[in-house]
């Protein structure tokens, strides 16, 4: 009906009412979807919208921040057409407004255009709004408090070198000591803000270490609200993948057993990042493998392949036994004792797995390590011939040297069914076959 036209000339009106009806009336239309928002760009409303921004008072500047959001959130390109226009500097000078719904409103509309990607995120820091941002979560007000630590979040993820520049405005320490904010929404923000700094490199996570945030954030894995516990625990994986030296840290706080906790007491995607966690902080070494094997954390991994519906969690989970499991036989021993092996076969099999799940569930990191016979030997029945092989092998490192498994290995039926493996002449599995066979008399072998 040609309505941006009309709104266009309402934007200079005398009447400060009508200016900031016309501007609330776009933002609205803006927000509804991307091709109202580009009509508004296409319209050249966005020179006018800033025309007089800054002598206007407060309504109006909330309500033309309003509509920048909306128009940038869309897309990439239509965030760059705000850049263009000169807005961001419209809006960092409304960070500096006395007003804290005008530094809310100008806040929201930065971080909406920052999170697109690094080079319209290095357009908001080259503008100068980082320091003002940090100055913001300084304030009194809870929900600039919010704002202000989302958009530095939104500026942190793309790079390290976006992430330092949030770093060198001394953001790390004033977002630590939020974590205890009895506020929800405002502890997930922080909690993410400080993963997305703490995720890109050894010495960012270091960083944010030293802010003394252990063991003050593994209250949050306990808290009422689902994603406080799950910005929590994805604080602390970004923390635990750098180094074993920053995963031993995290052990010696307490965090595995937190992490473990949280994964029993949660279901879902919550479960997520504590999964990986555990995982990367086994991978680490042996004795890390051992403290989430000490702390009880295998029989919550099991449960999670078996409750979880979603199959991206099954293969966390899978994967993360995997790397538990892949340092010795005693650690190979845990994850077996377990009887998690036929649900990780079964899975790999399935045809319907997803192919990131078959991948990690293959068995071989901890077959490798496996000397548990009696846990081996169901899977003799059910492998296919890829996995088959590493189970075969296992036989025949342990068989020759143990005389109690060597008996055992004939009445349960083992050997018959070695007998009937169709194995290549020369390949590997033929040679741990015959390896097996030799710890015989043939008779008992015929």
């Amino acid at each position: 009906s040609g309505v941006m036209s009309l709104l266009r000339p309402l934007l200079l009106d005398v009447v400060p009412t009508i200016q900031q009806t016309a501007a609330l009336a776009l933002g609205r239309l803006a927000n509804y979807n991307d091709d109202l928002a580009e009509a508004i760009v296409k319209g050249d409303i966005l020179p006018q919208l800033l025309c007089s921004l800054s002598e206007q008072n407060r309504f109006y500047k909330k309500a033309a921040a309003f509509v920048l959001r909306a128009v940038g959130k869309h897309s990439p390109q239509l965030a760059q057409a705000i850049v263009q226009c000169g807005a961001l500097e419209m809006l960092v000078i409304c960070l500096e407004d006395f007003d804290p719904g005008v530094k809310e409103a100008a806040s929201w509309a930065l971080g909406y255009i920052a999170r697109h990607n690094s080079e319209l995120s290095q357009a908001v820091v080259d503008a100068g709004a980082v320091p003002l941002l940090v100055l913001c979560i300084q304030e009194p007000e809870i929900a600039l408090k919010r704002i202000a630590s989302s958009t530095l979040s939104d500026i942190s993820k793309h790079s390290p070198e976006l992430a330092q520049t949030v770093v060198d405005a001394g953001a790390i320490a004033h977002l630590a000591q939020m974590i205890l904010n009895p506020d929800a929404k405002l502890k997930r923000q922080v909690l993410s803000a400080l993963s997305q700094i703490a995720k890109h490199s050894v010495d960012l996570a270091e960083l944010v270490v030293e802010a003394e945030i252990f063991p003050v954030v593994l209250t949050c894995l306990k808290d009422s609200d689902e994603y406080v516990k799950k910005n929590g625990a994805t604080l602390i994986r970004e923390i635990a993948k750098h180094t074993p030296e920053l995963s031993q840290l995290i052990v010696n706080a307490g965090g595995v057993a937190a992490v473990i906790d949280c994964i029993r007491s949660c279901r879902g995607t919550v479960r997520l990042p504590g999964i990986m966690m555990l995982g990367y902080v086994a991978a680490h070494s042996e004795n890390l493998s051992m403290a989430v094997i000490v702390s009880k954390g295998i029989p919550p991994l099991c449960a999670c392949l078996v409750e979880e519906r979603e199959d991206h969690l099954k293969a966390a989970a899978a994967w993360a036994l995997g790397q538990v499991g892949r340092h010795t036989p005693e650690h190979a021993r845990a994850i077996a004792v377990a009887n998690v092996l036929p649900t990780l076969l079964k899975m790999y099999m399935d045809t319907y797995s997803s192919e990131d799940l078959q991948v990690k569930a293959t068995l071989k990191n901890i077959l490798q390590k496996c000397t548990y016979l009696p846990a081996l030997e169901p899977l003799l029945h059910e492998a296919p011939p890829n996995i088959l092989k590493h189970i075969v092998g296992q036989f025949s490192k342990v068989l020759p040297h143990d005389s109690k498994a060597r008996r055992l290995f004939v009445t349960t039926g083992g050997l018959k069914k070695v007998q009937e493996i169709k194995a290549e002449p020369g390949s590997l599995l033929q040679e741990y076959i015959n390896t097996i066979n030799n710890c015989y008399p043939e008779e008992v072998v015929r």
